[in-house]
């Protein structure tokens, strides 16, 4: 026992053991998601975090300790959300045809996803920073981080609220589309790109290319979207 003390203690202090426990922990959350055959709600990233949080709790890690290892992961949010280029340029020929349609689901789903966020929390008496952190919960991560330092909000709540976002709309997306018949793959990725971000997108995939193709697009644009209308509806809330 004092020799695994003494190995952890040195472990620890290491950024690599660090990296390597998220990608493991997403490792595990991977395979048990594939061996439910992707149900919505075996979801890969919240049995990650379910992981990781769990060792950080059993070890007494901090978790300034653990994002100096896992930061790599971070950094590489920011090419990634470039990356959302992609799946546009590879569908442009498809979004022309039905650009109209695209348009008004983005407008539709960026202010309701804002608005409906700020509105539920006001009316709970929510207010100041934590309540300017809500606002851009929908975006894709790194888009999120700096419209909440922009507008006055807290970015370490507001990229909690993000990834816990992106989850529940992973795990009901699939089963409430089903619900209200939506069999258009290109609504059904769309919707849930714009509203669950990267993680929806990463389920969209899933389920069906055609479907993860749009679900990209859709973050993309609710990203450069949400970059505009939540720091004019922060500065409305703080006029109030």
């Amino acid at each position: 026992m004092t020799e695994f003390a003494e190995i952890w203690s040195y472990l620890s202090e290491t950024p690599l053991l660090w990296l390597a426990a998220t990608l493991g922990a997403y490792v595990v959350g991977d395979g048990l998601s594939r061996a439910s055959g992707r149900k919505p709600y075996v979801n890969p990233v919240l049995i990650a975090v379910v992981i990781l949080a769990a060792i950080l709790w059993a070890s007494g890690t901090p978790y300034a300790t653990y994002f100096e290892g896992a930061q790599f992961v971070h950094f590489m949010l920011g090419p990634a959300t470039v990356a959302l280029a992609a799946p546009l340029y590879a569908n442009l020929s498809h979004v022309r045809r039905v650009a109209l349609p695209l348009i008004a689901a983005l407008l539709a789903g960026s202010i309701t996803a804002i608005l409906s966020a700020l509105g539920i929390a006001w009316a709970l008496g929510v207010r100041g920073e934590t309540l300017l952190s809500l606002a851009p919960k929908s975006a894709t991560a790194p888009v999120a981080l700096g419209i909440s330092e922009q507008i006055g909000g807290s970015p370490t709540l507001t990229a909690v609220l993000v990834i816990l976002t992106g989850i529940i709309g992973a795990i009901v997306v699939t089963p409430l589309l089903n619900l209200l018949r939506i069999r258009d793959w290109r609504a059904r990725g769309f919707a849930v790109g714009v509203a669950a971000h990267g993680i929806g997108t990463a389920r969209a995939f899933q389920v069906n290319e055609t479907a993860g193709a749009f679900a990209g697009i859709g973050m993309g644009l609710n990203a450069i979207l949400t970059a505009i209308l939540a720091p004019l509806v922060a500065g409305w809330i703080s006029a109030l």
